[in-house]
C-alpha cells in the first residue's frame, strides 16, 4: 500500500521505517528538516536497537523515502498521524497544537477515499472532534484511531509484530472499509494471528491512556510497599516475589525502586487525570494523582540514601550509572536518573555520570554535571555509586574490581537490579529500595 506517515520522532519514523520493511510504500513527512536529511541518510535521529538496520534493508528497494514537503501526501492513500503530544508548559494537559496543525495540513492534500489514521497519544474525544473536521474538508476521507503500544528498545518489533491491533472507526460502511484497510496494512500480523480489536473511536483513545495508567499503578504500588518496607524491615523484593506468583496479580511491572519515567507514562497519566476533570470525572481517576506522588517520592528517597550514607551532600563525589529512562533508549524524557543526578549536584555534590546512550542528550540539558564515557571513569574516587538505570553493562560489574577504583566501597542500588549479597561479600555497603 502507499502510506505516509506524519511526524518522524520517536513513533513516526520506528512507524515509518517498519511498514516500508514489511513491503509498503512508505514516505515520512517532519517540519524539521535535521531530523529528515539523518533519516534520508538511513541514520536515526535516536538510539533504537533494531532501527538502523530496518532502515538500511527499505533503501535499496526505494520504498522509503523522508521529506519536509507536506504535498508528497497527496501519493498516499493511508495517512498515519504521529506527532507528539506533550504535557502543556502550564498544566498537566496534552498539548494539542501539534495534532492540529498535522491535520490542518493534511487535510489539504487528501484526496477521496483516502483513510487518516491517528497514532497519537490523545485526550478522549478528540477523535470524534478530528472526524468532524475531516468530515467539512473532505467528506470522502474517513478517519480511524489505530493506537500504538511500543516498548522503547522493543518498537521496531512491537510494530512489525505486535500483541494487538485496535482499530477505532465510525459506524457503518465507512468504518467497515477503513478496518478492512488496516487489515491489509498489517496484514503480515493478521495473517500471524494477532488479535484485532475493532472499536469506536473513545474506546481506542481510552485503551492507550487507559493501559498506561494501570501499568503506571502497578509501578507506584510496589513502591508504595517499599516505603513501608523501609520502615518495618521487610524486602520488597521478595514481597514481590511472592505476590507476584498470584496469577491475577503477576510478577512483571512489579519491581520496585525509582519509579517509571519517559515520554509517556509520566505526561499520560496526567493529561489522562486533566482530561477526566474537564469530563467532570476527576473523582474516579483521582487516584493516579497519588501514583505520580509515590513515583516522585522515590527519586528524593534516593538523594536521602545518599546523603544518609555520605554524612551530607556538600563535596560528596557521586558516581551515576544511567541516565536513560530506561536501559536499550537515550531517552532521558523525565528520566529518573538525570532528574536524580541534577539533584544531588544542585545540594551540592560533585555528580559523574555515564551511560552507555544517554550522554549526549544529558550533556545539553544538565551542562552542570560532570559526564564520563564509561562506568568505570564515572566511579573512580567516588564516595558513592549510585545505579539507576539498569543496563546489562551496569548490573554486570564485578564489584571487587569496581571497589578497586572508588574511595568508598558504598552503593546505592536504585532499580534492585544488583546482587546484594555479592556487593556485600566484596566489602560495600549496599543499600536497596525496600530492602
Amino acid at each position: 500500500m502507499r502510506i505516509s506517515v506524519i511526524g518522524c520522532g520517536y513513533l513516526g519514523a520506528v512507524h515509518a521505517a517498519s511498514m516500508a520493511h514489511l513491503g509498503h510504500d512508505v514516505v515520512g513527512i517532519d517540519v524539521d528538516e535535521a531530523k529528515i536529511a539523518l533519516l534520508s541518510a538511513g541514520r536515526p535521529p535516536f538510539f533504537e536497537p533494531g532501527l538502523p538496520e530496518v532502515l538500511e534493508s527499505a533503501a535499496p528497494s526505494g520504498r522509503l523515502r523522508f521529506t519536509t514537503d507536506f504535498s508528497a501526501v497527496s501519493e498516499a492513500d493511508v495517512h498515519f498521524v504521529a506527532v507528539g503530544t506533550p504535557q502543556v508548559a502550564d498544566g498537566d494537559a496534552a498539548d494539542m497544537r501539534f495534532v492540529d496543525a498535522a491535520f490542518a495540513s493534511l487535510l489539504e492534500h487528501v484526496k477521496p477515499g483516502d483513510l487518516i489514521v491517528g497514532k497519537s497519544t490523545v485526550p478522549v474525544g478528540t477523535a470524534a472532534r478530528l472526524a468532524e473536521l475531516v468530515a467539512q474538508a473532505q467528506p470522502e476521507v474517513t478517519l480511524a484511531w489505530n493506537p500504538e503500544f511500543l516498548r522503547e528498545g522493543f518498537a521496531v518489533s512491537d510494530t512489525v509484530s505486535p500483541d494487538r491491533l485496535v482499530y477505532g472507526v465510525p459506524e457503518g460502511e465507512a468504518g467497515e472499509r477503513a478496518a478492512r484497510l488496516l487489515d491489509e496494512v498489517y496484514a503480515s500480523a493478521v495473517a500471524a494471528g494477532t488479535p484485532v480489536i475493532v472499536t469506536d473511536y473513545a474506546t481506542s483513545e481510552l485503551v492507550k491512556v487507559s493501559a498506561n495508567a494501570f501499568l503506571a499503578t502497578k509501578i507506584s504500588f510496589i513502591n508504595a510497599m517499599a516505603e513501608i518496607a523501609e520502615v518495618t524491615g521487610a524486602d520488597v523484593t521478595k514481597l514481590a516475589d511472592a505476590i507476584g506468583h498470584d496469577a491475577r496479580i503477576g510478577r512483571r511491572f512489579l519491581n520496585a525502586g525509582v519509579g517509571f519515567g519517559g515520554g509517556c507514562l509520566p505526561k499520560d497519566i496526567r493529561a489522562f487525570s486533566a482530561r477526566a476533570r474537564e469530563l467532570g470525572k476527576g473523582d474516579a481517576v483521582r487516584f493516579l494523582d497519588e501514583v505520580d506522588q509515590i513515583n516522585l517520592r522515590r527519586r528524593t528517597r534516593v538523594v536521602e540514601l545518599v546523603r544518609e550514607e555520605a554524612g551530607g551532600l556538600a563535596g560528596v563525589r557521586v558516581g551515576v550509572l544511567g541516565l536513560a529512562f530506561k536501559p536499550h533508549s537515550d531517552d532521558i524524557r523525565d528520566s529518573p536518573a538525570l532528574d536524580i543526578a541534577m539533584r544531588l549536584a544542585d545540594a551540592g555534590a560533585i555528580v559523574t555520570a555515564t551511560d552507555p546512550q544517554a550522554v549526549d542528550n544529558a550533556r545539553r540539558r544538565a551542562p552542570q554535571l560532570r559526564f564520563a564515557e564509561t562506568a568505570e571513569e564515572a566511579v573512580r574516587d567516588a564516595d558513592v555509586v549510585v545505579l539507576i538505570t539498569e543496563w546489562p553493562e551496569f548490573t554486570g560489574l564485578d564489584p571487587a574490581a569496581v571497589g578497586e577504583l572508588v574511595a568508598h566501597r558504598t552503593v546505592i542500588d536504585g532499580r534492585n537490579a544488583l546482587d546484594p549479597a555479592a556487593w556485600r561479600g566484596a566489602g560495600w555497603t549496599y543499600r536497596g529500595l525496600g530492602r
